[in-house]
């Protein structure tokens, strides 16, 4: 960590940094599957979705699993998925369910 940037800046700039994320992945590709992202890289926006759910909960905020999501999708889950999700075959089920488990396991 730099030791000029001070705590409240370093938490602005990572809020920053995950506000351009979630544009990234929710504006400029929504068309990118969860799966794929997953698959490739460990994690989709349904993980950032239950993050954000367990960083409420660890300052103890009740916030539910379909909350968190619309927070991050910026609507309710049932609507991006009828917008933007498409179906796997096979293969990328397969590599999903390992990439699930190596990745989430029980937290899902």
């Amino acid at each position: 960590m730099d030791p000029q940037i001070d705590p409240q800046t370093r938490t602005e700039l990572e809020a920053a940094a995950f506000r351009a994320l979630m544009h990234h992945l929710l504006d400029k590709r929504p068309e990118v599957q969860n799966i794929d992202l997953m698959n490739l890289a460990g994690f989709c926006r349904n993980c950032l979705s239950r993050w954000y759910q367990e960083a409420a909960a660890e300052r103890g905020l009740t916030l539910t699993k379909d909350a968190a999501r619309e927070i991050v999708y910026g609507m309710p889950y049932a609507d991006w998925v009828a917008q933007h999700q498409t179906g796997a075959d096979a293969a990328k089920e397969a590599a999903f369910q390992q990439a699930f488990a190596e990745n989430v396991g029980s937290k899902g």
